[in-house]
């Protein structure tokens, strides 16, 4: 893929609402991810989304909602965008339980990533607290998988 097409593909993603662009041309593969700071403003009503907040009464009688509430324990977080997976296939018991105890090393999940089985271990030992993400969901980079306590 020549420089100018390469060029007007970034300037396509950047000019526009999305946040990634994947193009294959033969054996050229382009994948263009765009990353911003803060969330931009929604430029027409179409892309507005609603998302409803749910309300957490606070100790002191005030509600708190629940983007602020932050969980206790060690958050596991996705090493990679890919699909997340409980166990090592469609029929076979997951790796683990709500409940159950974890050592560091311990294989909590896996993510395929670009036909790529990624195994993701536990980094401390403790109990499962919660199970954030559903089995086959897509996740981010970041995105908060497991509550270990």
């Amino acid at each position: 893929m020549d420089l100018r097409k390469l060029k007007t593909l970034i300037d396509l993603v950047a000019d526009s609402g999305i946040a990634e662009l994947e193009v294959t041309e033969g054996e050229d593969r382009v994948r263009i991810a765009k990353f911003s700071p803060a969330p931009a403003a929604p430029t027409s009503a179409t892309t507005m989304i609603a998302t409803p907040s749910l309300a957490v009464p606070a100790a002191n009688g005030s509600s708190v909602t629940a983007a602020e509430v932050e969980p206790e324990g060690h958050a596991v977080k996705s090493p990679m965008v890919g699909t997340f997976y409980r166990s090592a296939s469609p029929g076979a018991a997951s790796f683990i339980e709500l409940g159950q105890a974890v050592k560091p090393g311990d294989t909590l999940c896996i993510i395929e990533a670009m036909k790529l089985l990624n195994e993701i271990e536990a980094e401390v030992g403790g109990i499962v607290k919660q199970i954030l993400v559903e089995n086959g969901q897509p996740v981010e980079y970041g995105q908060p998988l497991f509550i270990i306590e």
